[in-house]
């Protein structure tokens, strides 16, 4: 019997890397579900209940930090989060680390090999 993989949420406004990163995932073998801000990134989380994220930091109406932030207070500590960007915001890097961010990857330099690398890897530590 094949062992399923974990899940994983893609919380990403652009659609286009959304849709490419949640192809990439589950092709992989992965369970992914995607939100297009914190918002619905933060309803995701409480029924999706992912054991990896990956967090866009900058979105509309709420953004990766304040999502790292919710989900510190609600103590969310057993989730995985990478934190993506195509901006270098060293302040907001600095921050999402703070509040549990396990790692910080500029968007543009992630390959769909990267991509699914970096989820293994959160899942193995």
């Amino acid at each position: 019997m094949r062992k399923t993989k974990a899940r994983v949420l893609i919380i990403e406004d652009d659609i286009s890397i959304n849709e490419a990163y949640a192809m990439i995932l589950a092709k992989s073998g992965y369970s992914v579900q995607s939100a297009y801000d914190g918002n619905e990134g933060l309803e995701k989380v409480a029924s999706f209940k992912p054991e990896v994220v990956l967090l866009d930091l900058r979105m509309p109406h709420l953004d990766g930090v304040g999502v790292l932030t919710e989900l510190t207070a609600k103590q969310k500590k057993d989730m995985h989060i990478i934190v993506l960007s195509n901006y270098d915001m060293q302040k907001e890097i600095d921050e999402a680390y703070k509040l549990g961010a396990e790692r910080y990857i500029l968007k543009a330099w992630a390959s769909p090999l990267d991509l699914v690398q970096l989820v293994e890897n959160s899942l193995k530590n």
